[in-house]
């Protein structure tokens, strides 16, 4: 835990902030996070574990990228000596941009073509970007450990791996991902119609579609995700024939993905970002469920 009183004492050092006001918001499942105010100004700072600082780096550099392109998306505020992040306690600590606008719903037709249009407008920046020490996808290891704590776990994990390495990944549409657009990750001005995209952790390279199955996965399954599609598509990032010929099976691995991270969690006792494991539990028990009706 960090305390407010040490972020402000580090956004003066490392960013010549002084007097800002800091409140703990903490919103995500992987992360710790404040908001800021000072002189007017808004920004949210951001400290991850210290193993974590690499992708924390990583996925800071392309919401760079994907801000000089136009699309707001929380980039980093260099300190003074020009880094990324500093260290705070151990942890590294982010100052990031804030990003105007309201969340998006899953529910609603014009939200989600909002959702749609974004991420095919982020994917367009992305596909021929490229980033220094970008992770490898995938990194789903269906021998880990962690899948052994229910017995089902590493069965439908490994079926759900097995079907994608059957697309022929290679020949999908690749860029670097996002891999976790939630409608909430999406911030609509509803007064200059801009809309970004936030919540950059890592700086991975996979297929575009992991990045829609990841979103329609949020809106509640393809059934649901008929606006959101649709909208992606006009994008022509990615077309028609390969989303028709591999999106169910990136929603299915998409899910195996979940499966993993909720396994992890619960077998390493992981409550960051939640207040017991009953959410962790959850997490795990909608996986099994979609595993089995994408099965």
């Amino acid at each position: 835990m960090i305390d407010e009183e040490r972020v402000r004492s580090c956004l003066a050092a490392e960013w010549y902030l002084t007097g800002a006001t800091v409140t703990t918001h903490n919103g995500g499942m992987n992360s710790a996070t404040w908001l800021v105010t000072a002189r007017g100004g808004r920004w949210v700072a951001k400290a991850v574990r210290h193993d974590s600082r690499r992708s924390l780096v990583g996925g800071l550099t392309v919401a760079a990228q994907v801000e000089r392109a136009g699309v707001p998306a929380g980039a980093p505020v260099a300190t003074r000596h020009g880094d990324v992040v500093t260290e705070l306690d151990g942890f590294p600590l982010a100052l990031l941009r804030w990003v105007e606008g309201e969340e998006l719903s899953s529910s609603t037709p014009e939200d989600q073509r909002v959702i749609g249009r974004t991420l095919g407008r982020v994917h367009q920046v992305l596909r021929d970007s490229s980033v220094e020490d970008v992770e490898g996808f995938h990194w789903i290891d269906v021998q880990a450990p962690h899948l052994a704590i229910r017995p089902w776990i590493r069965a439908a994990v490994a079926a759900a791996v097995q079907d994608y390495d059957a697309l022929d990944p290679a020949a999908l549409s690749w860029g670097l991902l996002h891999t976790d657009p939630a409608p909430e990750a999406f911030r609509l001005d509803r007064g200059t119609g801009s809309c970004g995209l936030i919540d950059w952790s890592t700086a991975t390279r996979g297929p575009l579609l992991y990045d829609l199955a990841s979103a329609v996965m949020y809106v509640g399954g393809p059934r649901r995700a008929d606006w959101l599609v649709e909208a992606y598509l006009s994008s022509r990032t990615v077309g028609r024939a390969e989303v028709e010929h591999a999106l169910a099976t990136l929603l299915r691995f998409r899910w195996a993905v979940q499966a993993d991270y909720f396994a992890r969690r619960l077998a390493t006792g992981d409550l960051t970002g939640i207040a017991s494991h009953a959410q962790n539990e959850k997490g795990l028990a909608d996986a099994r469920r979609w595993l089995d009706r994408l099965g």
